[in-house]
């Protein structure tokens, strides 16, 4: 966990807007006893999540497929190649939607616009040491093409069916100073 106490206000800030404008079906799934906090869920979300990345072609039509995702900063962050066809579709038309579900243990649903991070990006070196440390390699070595892609949302809800069992064994969240 790598949030910061700003990081998870803000988190929290979006995921009760993103709630208070959903529709009454989510709302009677998602209830208020299953909607996870930033804190449930920056807990919750360590280690690799493999996303399903939905994008949307030049005619419109929507893509998913699967990317190995981090939540650093309460931001996923992904690679992939950048001859892949999610990477050109989101060269072009950056909006895109994520998920994260392991059965009815958490449901993560995102959707934002994606940004490439290049080397020179400031938050780069944190994402590649991060990479790094759980990969034992840096992606840049796994092809000549790997780029770094990190969703900004505008929307976010998460979802436990039980939160009890859900935050049973994790720590709590140590936050970064500001």
């Amino acid at each position: 966990m790598r949030e910061t106490t700003a990081e998870i206000t803000e988190l929290q800030e979006l995921l009760d807007a993103a709630y208070g404008r959903s529709t009454e079906h989510l709302r009677n799934i998602v209830t208020d006893e299953r909607n996870l906090t930033a804190e449930e869920l920056t807990r919750a979300l360590t280690g690799m999540c493999t996303l399903n990345l939905a994008t949307v072609t030049a005619k419109g039509e929507p893509r998913i497929s699967a990317v190995d995702g981090h939540f650093l900063h309460a931001r996923w962050v992904f690679t992939t190649a950048d001859s892949a066809a999610k990477s050109r579709h989101l060269r072009k038309r950056p909006a895109a939607s994520l998920s994260y579900v392991d059965g009815e243990r958490i449901g993560v649903f995102s959707h934002g616009q994606v940004e490439f991070l290049t080397a020179d990006h400031p938050d780069f070196q944190e994402i590649e040491d991060h990479l790094v440390a759980h990969y034992g390699s840096s992606p840049t070595t796994w092809a000549d093409d790997i780029v770094y892609c990190r969703l900004q949302p505008h929307w976010m809800v998460g979802y436990a069916f039980d939160k009890s069992k859900l935050t049973k064994d994790q720590r709590l969240p140590q936050t970064l100073p500001q």
